[in-house]
């Protein structure tokens, strides 16, 4: 008989853990009955916040447990790909938080390990998620774009670090800076909307101009801050991505710039018929009455858009999981392009 309920231990209780519980307490078929976190006292607090009957230090103790059923990984990049293969061997169904991994290497480890044990994984990139997204791929699908041949993509945040002296500005915990926190939101996003991610070359360039000098701290996360460790990661990059198919995406990001905008997220596609940009969404094209600058409306979402509710959805046979392993380790594949071209100052061949 199918299962019409899962169980689920989150793993990390820090911002994006709590973030994972509450997502997936707003489906009927998931219960939170386990959090796994080093810190007690954060620990505590958010099994108390949220109602959830265990607590352990430990993780691998809830791996043991032969009642879980989804393992949901919500901690420091470095521990990723280690946690989701322990994961997976257990048989437990995978939520992981985005990057797949820290180098393309383990990433492949964790998808050819789910395909071997048959078993749900999925990297949780929010960007696909929102109704904004959903739409333009509505209306890409109907070709109301023509055939799209260029596309920038780009989270930029004018004072945004997630707290200096965090694990994000740690390169041992985090594996890089910004383009692994939210360049990489931006860069998936762009690339499930052009409906490819195999790239054929990357030239990329990062930049430490703001951490370094103590500048540009945020407000993001709960991790510990130790203000003597060094920031030793990106926070500005760029890069010039040439798709397989020969199109190309230009991709930005900064944790912090001098820029008009606070915090910009969005995407702009550049099609034959038409162009369309968001936020707001936006279709710029001819029409008999002259160029037009038209705003669009959210179309009904092609899947929920709270991305915990939707792997339930997956897991139940509801829906077809929104996030494919294949594409994660694409754009993983592409992240470690970037960094290595900007460190030798070359074109990075992709094969």
């Amino acid at each position: 008989m199918p299962k019409d309920l899962f169980n689920i231990a989150v793993i990390g209780a820090g911002g994006i853990g709590a973030d994972h519980i509450q997502s997936f307490q707003q489906h009927p078929s998931a219960r939170v009955v386990a959090i796994a976190e080093v810190n007690a006292e954060r620990g505590e607090e958010a099994a108390e916040k949220f109602g959830v009957p265990t607590l352990v230090a430990d993780y691998r103790d809830l791996l043991k447990r032969p009642d879980i059923d989804v393992v949901s990984i919500a901690l420091p990049n470095y521990l990723h790909a280690p946690v989701a293969l322990a994961a997976l061997k257990a048989g437990k169904h995978v939520m992981l938080d985005k990057p797949i991994a820290t180098n393309a290497a383990d990433a492949a480890k964790v998808v050819n390990e789910a395909r071997k044990q048959g078993l749900l994984f999925m990297v949780g990139q929010n960007g696909r998620f929102i109704a904004e997204t959903q739409t333009a791929k509505q209306l890409i699908a109907q070709d109301v774009l023509g055939d799209v041949y260029h596309a920038k993509t780009a989270w930029t945040r004018r004072s945004g670090i997630p707290r200096i002296g965090s694990w994000f500005t740690q390169r041992k915990f985090a594996g890089g800076g910004v383009t692994y926190d939210i360049g990489v939101h931006a860069l998936d996003r762009c690339l499930y909307l052009m409906g490819e991610f195999d790239a054929a070359a990357v030239s990329g360039k990062t930049y430490a101009q703001f951490g370094p000098r103590g500048l540009g701290d945020g407000s993001w996360g709960r991790g510990e801050i130790d203000p003597r460790k060094p920031f030793d990661v990106d926070d500005l990059c760029v890069a010039l991505i040439k798709l397989k198919s020969g199109r190309t995406v230009l991709l930005e990001a900064s944790w912090a710039a001098h820029q008009p905008e606070a915090d910009y997220n969005g995407t702009q596609l550049f099609g034959t018929e038409a162009g369309l940009m968001f936020p707001p969404l936006r279709l710029f094209r001819h029409t008999e009455n002259g160029y037009a600058d038209e705003q669009v409306s959210d179309l009904p979402p092609l899947v929920n858009t709270n991305r915990m509710v939707h792997f339930i959805d997956a897991l139940l046979g509801k829906a077809e999981p929104f996030v494919k392993p294949a594409e994660s380790l694409a754009v993983q594949k592409i992240l470690d392009a970037i960094y290595l071209s900007s460190k030798t100052g070359k074109e990075v061949r992709i094969r």
